[in-house]
């Protein structure tokens, strides 16, 4: 594999803050990426873009800042991604398939010669919601001193983005290679997918408008860990139409 050929997997790879509250952060973020061989950085709804700031803790990786993505929603900065890894340091009500960071890196790597791949970072104090990441196919959280947990922003940033680079360089001297070579569909065709079940199922009765209950949470949580492909994605797709095309006779 060419140099250039192994660059562009880490192209791919984009580094996404969600609502950080702080620019210095991201100008420290923007320094960890870009040690790290990492260069897109995506932001979502910023309570404070960077400045003078951010340009100074990010240590001569203005480029980075410069070049920065600004979204409103998380769901507009991941549409054209294949894969999302969201970052939790805590565990939720609802459990959902988890990354060792090693496993996370390489996950990372495998997937990024396919489409472009992100790994989400939350706010500074309190993380990423629960509807934030359900939007994620999995969830990685670093197994820091369970004594002392305290990492700030860019250092997280800093231990997930070696561990891409790890994957990335191991990946250039062939000391391994990607087994998986489903096609998986983006974000955005999953989006849709979910939006059409939960319609059939309200045609169906199965959801009722006024009390949902968690169906559509734990529905996500399913396909998350099953990890449907293209042609299976499709496949639901067809089988909603019918289930749509029923209840409409039916009633």
């Amino acid at each position: 594999m060419s140099n250039s050929a192994t660059t562009s997997l880490l192209d791919s790879i984009r580094i996404v803050l969600v609502n950080t509250s702080d620019c210095r952060n991201i100008g420290s973020a923007a320094r960890a990426m870009k040690t790290m061989g990492l260069k897109n950085l995506v932001l979502v709804d910023p309570i404070e873009m960077p400045n003078g700031q951010a340009q100074a803790l990010s240590a001569g990786a203005t480029d980075v800042l410069a070049s920065a993505q600004v979204f409103n929603t998380l769901e507009e900065a991941i549409s054209d991604c294949g894969l999302v890894v969201g970052t939790s340091a805590r565990s939720r009500t609802l459990p959902w398939p988890m990354l060792e960071p090693r496993s996370c890196g390489e996950k990372l790597i495998n997937e990024a010669e396919n489409f472009p791949v992100a790994l989400v970072f939350g706010r500074e104090s309190s993380g990423l919601t629960n509807d934030e990441l359900q939007l994620c196919h999995f969830h990685v959280q670093i197994p820091a001193n369970p004594e002392y947990s305290s990492l700030n922003l860019a250092m997280a940033v800093q231990t997930l983005s070696y561990e891409a680079r790890m994957a990335f360089l191991a990946k250039e001297n062939a000391k391994f290679t990607s087994e998986d070579d489903t096609e998986y569909p983006l974000v955005d065709e999953t989006e849709r997918m979910y939006e059409h079940f939960e319609k059939a199922l309200k045609a169906t009765g199965f959801i009722v408008p006024s009390h949902p209950g968690l169906v559509m949470t734990k529905l996500r949580r399913l396909f998350n860990r099953a990890r449907p492909d293209v042609k299976e994605v499709k496949m639901m797709r067809g089988i909603l139409a019918s289930v749509e095309k029923s209840a409409k006779n039916n009633n």
